[in-house]
């Protein structure tokens, strides 16, 4: 999946090094910080963490880049672009998901059953790419890279028989989208970041959570949900940008380096999804999980997603619907 980012060349130095920039003498060495709300284990934390080793890597002692995990200083992904933007941060991930707020498109990856596997996600990446950069270009960002996530189901305290189950059920979704589909099918749901439900989870304040629950951030579920329902409701995508300004005020090699570890950070986040599916489902069950499908229940979600679907397409205008017909085709939109 390396070819997700079109591969741009790195300079002479680059090249000559092996693999790094050569070290430049009496060169101040530049400090970024990049954070996630997730854990160091969920795909967006390995994700920072192998951009932050390989852009310090290519850079040759030129650039530090610490990976920061679970929110650090409070910050939820919503909230992220603003802190980048305004140099509080040089570099965040964020799940899309939560960034409605800053434009309509970053609703896109997480619309009700349009993927539901990493192929799928790569696609409509490839078509949605021009739109994301603009909307990040907007607020002075730049995109690094993109993390898929694993299908998100349905974590719950009593197993889900179907669609009835849901009438009541205090449920945590992850943006306005699936709260509104999962309202629609009579669920009390209410968006909140991953960070804020664990907390209300434990207090007994929610009785299911819709997420992948992958890598450290399923570890945390299972301590309260021991029910998992499959329902490949999407396979969404965090989205990791820095300021551009950080990354203009860097010399042209080291802001290459920045750039192919972004480029190298995708092809290994989708390449990680090849297996990361079925790893988590052993975690899962070796910790007394219980994963189940409920044909019933996806049904009558998926009944009540169309409108939800058509509601984005509507915001988005011409844009939205140039994305869905490239992703269609399996193309690059503009």
């Amino acid at each position: 999946m390396g070819a997700m980012l079109s591969r741009r060349p790195l300079i002479a130095a680059l090249l000559a090094s092996g693999g790094t920039l050569a070290p430049g003498r009496g060169r101040a060495t530049v400090a970024w910080r990049i954070a996630t709300e997730y854990p160091a284990s969920a795909m967006p934390g390995e994700g920072i963490a192998h951009f932050a080793e390989a852009a310090g890597r290519l850079a040759n002692g030129a650039l530090t880049v610490e990976p920061r995990f679970n929110a650090p200083d409070g910050l939820r992904s919503a909230a992220m672009p603003r802190a980048v933007a305004e140099g509080r941060l040089e570099a965040a991930d964020a799940f899309t998901g939560a960034l409605a707020g800053e434009a309509p498109v970053f609703e896109l990856s997480a619309l009700p059953f349009l993927t539901a596997s990493a192929a799928e996600t790569g696609r409509l990446l490839r078509a949605a790419r021009p739109a994301y950069e603009r909307a990040l270009g907007a607020s002075g960002l730049v995109l690094l890279y993109a993390t898929p996530w694993p299908p998100s189901g349905l974590w719950s305290r009593q197993p889900l028989s179907g669609p009835e189950a849901l009438r009541g059920l205090r449920i945590r979704t992850y943006d306005a989208a699936s709260t509104a589909v999962l309202r629609g099918a009579g669920a009390d749901a209410v968006q909140i970041s991953f960070a804020d439900a664990l907390p209300r989870l434990r207090a007994g304040a929610l009785d299911a959570v819709l997420s992948s629950g992958d890598g450290g951030a399923g570890a945390r579920l299972w301590e309260v949900l021991p029910h998992f329902t499959v329902l490949d409701y999407a396979s969404p995508l965090s989205l990791a940008f820095c300021q551009a300004a950080a990354l203009a005020a860097l010399p042209p090699p080291v802001r290459e380096a920045v750039v192919e570890a972004g480029r190298l950070t995708e092809a290994r986040q989708f390449e990680a999804m090849a297996t990361r599916g079925a790893e988590n489902a052993a975690r899962m069950q070796a910790n007394g999980v219980a994963i189940t499908r409920t044909p019933g229940l996806r049904v009558a979600l998926a009944e009540v997603a169309a409108p939800v679907i058509a509601g984005w397409s509507a915001r988005m205008g011409p844009e939205g619907e140039a994305i869905l017909v490239a992703y269609g085709r399996g193309e690059a939109s503009r």
